[in-house]
């Protein structure tokens, strides 16, 4: 099947782009069933926007095997005790 360029227009910015043959050839390989619905940048932008992390809030906690001061990711609870990171590898490791 022969695929020509086609002019598309971003829904999300609303400037025309070009879906080029050679990317709806890889778009057919794939199995991909509609055209691209935003311009290469608005996808970047999109992309760049779901992989950004939020900032975790770190606990400072006293490791329950050596006593030294650490952080954890989770807040603690009085039951059960917390490792270090170094700590937490010999214990799985065992």
């Amino acid at each position: 099947m022969a695929f020509e360029d086609k002019t598309l227009t971003c829904k999300e910015c609303g400037n025309q782009f070009v879906f080029t043959a050679s990317e709806q050839e890889f778009y057919a390989e794939k199995g991909f069933q509609n055209e691209p619905a935003r311009c290469p940048g608005c996808r970047m932008n999109r992309r760049r926007q779901r992989n950004t992390r939020t900032e975790r809030e770190m606990f400072t906690v006293i490791c329950a095997e050596c006593g030294c001061e650490t952080q954890v990711p989770f807040k603690p609870t009085e039951d059960r005790p917390v490792y270090c990171s170094d700590c937490y590898q010999k214990l799985r490791d065992r």
